[in-house]
């Protein structure tokens, strides 16, 4: 078992960190080292990398990334906590343990060892529930006498594209949803010249990605979660120029008569079309333009033989229309033995307690009050 604490050992684990991931049953986006590493530069703040490996005769077998957060990072608790590398606003889906296949149970009994020789809570967000190494990593600490939570915190809508023609899957949307899409799509062949752009190179990237930041921007009259802090707009920049390097960034521009007027921010990882980021110019909003937009990135994930298009996490009405699959996404929590977990436990109960009876006083913000009505999806 080897503990990674320094960002030096982490960036040199690319190369093995990438074939392990592919060898597993996790293997996502959102796990790969190209995501998390990036995550860790620019978003990690006084986190602490505690990074799991462990390798047989030098090969690696399984890596479990996690982080140790300091007390009061995202919660009141008085004490540190372990948690995913990726956790927080950055909206990382599928967070897991990556383990190859075939060794997980020697894999997760030494990792649940190393866990309970450090007598810390461990709290996993974001993963998915019912299909996840780190619930059964959960499993055998509990077995260990660890106390376990588990709490669905949100779902994701995908659509199965597996051998999908664009023709068939329009005709199984539902009825208006189909028809408000083909209405406003032959709406702007009438009125304006379309172009829908792909980047496919370095520079074409920089100028998407500043289009798509200002029109998701404008979408928010100015205010956006997304992309709110330096730290936030560093981290997009640097993965987006990694996935173009990688050739798995999917940026595209909808432009009427010359003018950018919708953007879409995805990315193509395996068989997979993640579905990320958006925006549009409210100028536009009667042409529907979000919608158009969204339609024509999952014809070309269609196109390009993506098996799945994955919405991500969030509850919008709009992906209902669109996709019908569902995963569901949730908290796992693991308390040591004995009086410490107890405590642990009971505090992070009261901390969520008084957090959501803050959130019933409090009225709704101008944000809540436009998410009632979007077209288009932000992820906050």
């Amino acid at each position: 078992m080897e503990i990674v604490h320094g960002t030096e050992d982490l960036m040199a684990m690319r190369e093995e960190w990438s074939d392990l991931l592919a060898e597993s049953a996790s293997d996502c986006l959102f796990l790969t080292w190209e995501w998390l590493t990036t995550w860790w530069r620019h978003l990690a703040g006084d986190r602490k990398l505690f990074v799991l490996a462990v390798r047989q005769r030098g090969r690696l077998l399984a890596i479990a990334p996690l982080v140790v957060r300091p007390a009061g990072i995202s919660s009141v608790l008085p004490f540190p906590a372990l948690e995913f590398m990726g956790t927080g606003s950055i909206g990382s889906d599928y967070l897991d343990v990556i383990i190859r296949r075939g060794q997980e149970a020697s894999a997760l009994k030494a990792l649940a060892e190393c866990l309970a020789a450090t007598n810390r809570a461990v709290e996993l967000e974001q993963v998915r529930i019912g299909g996840s190494c780190a619930a059964d990593l959960g499993k055998l600490l509990g077995d260990g006498g660890w106390s376990l939570g588990e709490e669905q915190t949100n779902i994701s809508r995908h659509i199965d594209l597996s051998g999908q023609s664009w023709p068939a899957y329009v005709g199984s949307l539902g009825r208006a949803h189909r028809y408000n899409f083909n209405r406003r799509l032959r709406q702007l062949g009438r009125e304006f010249t379309i172009r829908f752009e792909k980047v496919s190179t370095e520079a074409e990237r920089r100028a998407a990605l500043g289009r798509l930041i200002a029109l998701h921007k404008a979408r928010w009259s100015g205010y956006s979660r997304a992309f709110h802090t330096q730290n936030h707009l560093d981290f997009h920049e640097e993965i987006t120029r990694l996935a173009c390097e990688r050739g798995w960034l999917r940026l595209y521009t909808l432009w009427l008569d010359e003018e950018a007027v919708a953007a879409l921010y995805g990315f193509r990882y395996g068989g997979v079309f993640y579905f990320y980021q958006s925006g549009f110019d409210p100028n536009y909003g009667r042409y529907s333009t979000g919608l158009v937009t969204m339609g024509l990135t999952i014809r070309s994930a269609i196109e390009e033989g993506a098996g799945e298009y994955d919405m991500l996490q969030g509850v919008e009405s709009y992906k209902g229309h669109w996709a019908h699959g569902t995963r569901s996404l949730g908290r796992l929590e693991f308390y040591p033995p004995h009086v410490r977990g107890l405590v642990y436990r009971r505090a992070i109960e009261l901390s969520r307690a008084a957090r959501r009876a803050a959130r019933r006083l409090l009225p709704r913000t101008i944000t809540d009050r436009i998410a009632a009505k979007r077209e288009f999806p932000t992820r906050d």
